[in-house]
């Protein structure tokens, strides 16, 4: 069972949690940015029609109490609020006021200190529900979630030998003329395992060094890139063979996370690395050509490989020999 999609969503769900779902409510804005298109579209038309139809509800209880609706007609007379006669004329009222749509027809008079008070406690509610609402959505559609699929990483993983060293490898691309800023990329091997006091760890994090010291891990991603994390005595690889690969079960959590530049956001990406996608002996087909005043960049080959000579034995069997 995979932790991590190829497309990058993590198959967890959260069960049996009791008393904390009222923590989703205490931070309301996260959840409702994290709900789906088609519940936030329901809950923004439901939280407004809700609005406004108690606000009309209080302009038309108002002009009722005070008798405003049986003398509408009476020019002699001052409504509280000049030209409500019902309910559908009350909501319009409201609807006028709250969109400062000003037709002049509805207008509110200096004889009704309730209508007045009721329009300052009107005016601050809109305001609010304005600014919550319309925030929640703003970000929802500047979420750069979108930005994440045009960032591509190779449907398969290699392992061969790059400058005398064996060498897990992958590639990563970017679709887009526009940069990924300050594009960092992480990579996590998750493997149960069991520790000598006999504790057993499902999904046991270890740390696969892609250039972190070197500064390799930060990239310039311009064209199509090939990450390596060379296998040596510190690499929980060290001991892994080719034979001992077909017996393995472990997932490579790749984990790409950048700034969009037309936006200033930060972008993550996401893919994973089952050990049956971990070729043996294969390296990456070029994709880069030298053309006429630019490079250009051949994505048919982006995920193709090709075999190369490579020793069967783990890096540790091969020190032995």
């Amino acid at each position: 069972q995979r932790f991590v999609d190829k497309n990058g969503r993590c198959n967890v769900q959260h069960g049996n949690l009791g008393g904390e779902t009222s923590r989703y409510l205490s931070d309301l804005f996260t959840t409702l940015v994290d709900l789906k298109w088609r519940w936030n579209l329901f809950i923004f038309v439901l939280t407004y029609t809700v609005a406004w139809l108690f606000m009309a509800s209080m302009w038309w209880v108002i002009a009722y109490m005070r008798g405003d609706l049986n003398k509408a007609h009476d020019d002699s007379y001052t409504p509280c609020v000049a030209n409500v006669y019902n309910f559908p004329s009350a909501f319009l009222f409201f609807i006028e006021t709250e969109a400062t749509i000003g037709y002049g027809y509805r207008y509110i008079t200096d004889k009704c200190p309730e209508g007045i008070i009721l329009f300052l406690f009107q005016s601050i509610l809109g305001s609010i529900v304005d600014a919550f609402l319309i925030g929640c959505m703003f970000i929802k559609m500047s979420q750069p979630k979108k930005r994440a699929e045009t960032l591509m990483f190779s449907e398969h993983a290699a392992i061969s030998m790059r400058d005398g060293k064996l060498t897990l490898m992958f590639r990563v691309g970017n679709l887009r003329n526009s940069h990924m800023v300050s594009a960092q990329i992480r990579c996590k091997l998750l493997k149960s395992r069991q520790t000598p006091e006999g504790e057993f760890l499902p999904l046991d994090q270890l740390e696969l060094d892609v250039g972190f010291s070197t500064g390799a891990d930060q990239l310039f991603l311009v064209s199509p890139l090939t990450i390596c994390h060379v296998i040596d005595a510190k690499s929980p690889f060290y001991d892994l063979s080719q034979r001992s690969m077909q017996t393995e079960q472990f997932e490579i959590v790749v984990i790409l996370e950048g700034i969009v530049e037309t936006t200033g956001m930060t972008c993550q990406a996401r893919t994973s690395y089952t050990e049956d996608e971990v070729l043996w002996g294969h390296r990456f087909f070029p994709v880069i050509s030298l053309e006429e005043g630019f490079f250009k960049v051949d994505y048919s080959q982006f995920h193709a490989t090709f075999e190369v000579p490579t020793p069967p034995y783990s890096v540790k069997e091969q020190e032995e020999m």
